[in-house]
């Protein structure tokens, strides 16, 4: 019940922050990534706090977490809005290379995956025999492992880790690699389109949360290099803003969620727009036939507006 109540708290404060727009700031029309004449459109309404929009090709369907009720939801152009399933409090939600859903769980403290025939299979739930705090967001790259961000903010039960790390995971062998351990609140996750870049969101420190070493640090988005092999390399660049959930277009460009707006940067960090949203955002995805359907999840709203450039699927993937 106290998570619960945290995150009605949340939402409502998020809300009461939200620009009330729906318009595009800081382009004209002719530089936007928002398609000529689009407009923020609200698709459903009426629940608690959204976050994690993934698109299902196969099924033309938008599947996102409502984390308070414990559900995933799906809503597509024909059927409007429906419960997927029940969750242990889900957030992020991606495919891995196969097309399979991915779901980070805040109250089981794990990483799922939705098999085919609807099967929920644990990937992961620990590191060196401790549970995660509450696993936020994930992405997946080329070689099939999932990196995921694991802060405390879902967390049930007594932290057993000493930190807010962002682990790598092997789904072959379940084997959990810390590879990010000097965050404060790691959140939004994404690989650039080519994968040499990963871009990580930190919302900053918090006095409640938060180690001391970390209540401090302002929120940001670091960029880090990574090279063919995988391996993380040093940070190229970070952005003075924190995020959310985080996405990128096929021109390498980044899509960030905070503040009421989706802040769009390019892929050297350079500001290009921000689309007014009108409740706070927490997360975006791109869906549609041509993945030109920019989906937003904003607090109890789902949203949805037309872009320029498609969506960038993961290296490899087979959907």
């Amino acid at each position: 019940m106290r998570n619960r109540r945290r995150w009605l708290a949340l939402g409502t404060l998020f809300s009461a922050l939200a620009v009330m727009s729906t318009h595009v700031v800081g382009q004209d029309a002719t530089s936007s990534v928002v398609e000529p004449g689009a407009k923020v459109q609200k698709l459903a309404g009426g629940m608690k706090f959204l976050e994690g929009p993934a698109w299902l090709p196969s099924k033309k369907t938008l599947i996102f977490s409502d984390i308070p009720n414990s559900k995933l939801m799906q809503w597509n152009a024909t059927d409007g809005l429906s419960v997927f399933r029940e969750s242990a409090a889900s957030n992020g939600n991606i495919l891995d290379l196969e097309g399979r859903l991915v779901t980070c769980q805040h109250a089981a403290r794990n990483l799922v995956r939705t098999e085919a025939d609807g099967q929920v299979i644990v990937l992961a739930d620990k590191w060196d025999g401790k549970r995660f705090n509450s696993p936020n967001d994930v992405a997946v790259r080329s070689d099939g492992t999932l990196w995921f961000t694991d802060p405390p903010w879902g967390r049930t039960g007594p932290a057993e880790i000493t930190g807010n790390w962002v682990y790598k995971l092997d789904p072959q062998t379940g084997h959990v690699t810390p590879v990010i351990q000097d965050l404060a609140m790691p959140n939004g996750i994404a690989f650039s389109p080519d994968e040499s870049r990963l871009y990580v969101a930190d919302t900053g420190g918090h006095p409640a949360l938060a180690l001391p070493e970390f209540r401090n640090l302002r929120g940001s988005v670091r960029c880090y290099a990574i090279d063919p092999q995988g391996k993380l390399g040093k940070v190229l660049f970070q952005i003075e803003q924190g995020s959310d959930g985080m996405r990128v277009d096929v021109q390498g460009n980044l899509y960030t969620t905070t503040g009421g707006k989706v802040h769009v940067y390019n892929a050297d960090g350079k500001a290009l727009e921000a689309i007014d949203v009108p409740e706070n955002p927490a997360n975006v995805c791109f869906g549609g036939d041509d993945l030109k359907t920019l989906f937003i999840t904003a607090t109890t709203s789902l949203y949805s507006v037309r872009v320029r450039h498609p969506g960038a699927k993961p290296r490899g993937a087979k959907w």
